[in-house]
């Protein structure tokens, strides 16, 4: 019998929720798990039966890097082949970002994922918030950090040679990243909250980090 991945661990326990079958359909990079279960309605009835795909990637880390004296922002271009099935522009702009292994500190990713796609070495981090980017399908849940950090006046390219990985800089003043959000040019959930965050925050930013 074939042990069953690590990444795709049963459905936990919980009240109101019965797992009739959970079985891993895929065991790839990324394993696919189809789930057949009953949960309990908010008016108390069982629902009927359910079976849905389950794609498991655990969690992940998104960055801002921000320079308080220069009011900058480090953003990175990166090829995606979903950007392009989807129909989009397949470079995307983003904040630099990585997954999380099981037990792995998000800080810890949060300072490797900077270094290995931007270059940037950050001297201070501040968490933005945890959220879920697909709760229909995928469990993956993101730590945001905003990250202090002095920005070089060009860009460069960056990335894991390893893993056939390729980012470009981007040094962006922050009312141009702002702009850039407004006009939808910003195409991914996790940039766009981060900056929406850093619109907020960012006289505080300015004041405390500077």
């Amino acid at each position: 019998m074939k042990a069953r991945p690590a990444k795709a661990p049963p459905i936990p326990a919980h009240p109101g929720v019965t797992v009739l079958d959970d079985e891993v359909v895929w065991d790839g990079r990324f394993p696919l798990q189809r789930v057949r279960f009953t949960y309990t309605r908010f008016d108390g009835s069982r629902s009927g039966e359910l079976t849905w795909e389950l794609w498991r990637r655990h969690g992940g880390v998104a960055i801002l890097p921000y320079d308080p004296r220069a009011d900058a922002i480090a953003l990175i271009e990166q090829f995606r082949l979903p950007a392009l099935a989807a129909g989009l522009e397949p470079v995307m702009i983003e904040c630099p970002a990585g997954l999380r292994e099981p037990g792995e500190a998000p800080e810890a990713v949060a300072r490797r994922e900077t270094l290995e796609e931007t270059g940037l070495r950050p001297d201070r981090f501040e968490p933005i918030c945890r959220t879920m980017l697909m709760q229909g399908g995928c469990d993956e849940t993101m730590h945001l950090y905003a990250a202090r950090v002095a920005l070089p006046p060009g860009g460069g390219t960056h990335g894991l040679a390893e893993e056939q990985e390729e980012t470009r800089l981007l040094v962006v003043p922050a009312a141009e990243a702002f702009a850039m959000l407004d006009a939808n040019r910003i195409m991914n959930a996790t940039t766009m909250l981060c900056l929406w965050w850093l619109r907020h925050h960012r006289a505080r930013l300015r004041q405390d980090w500077a």
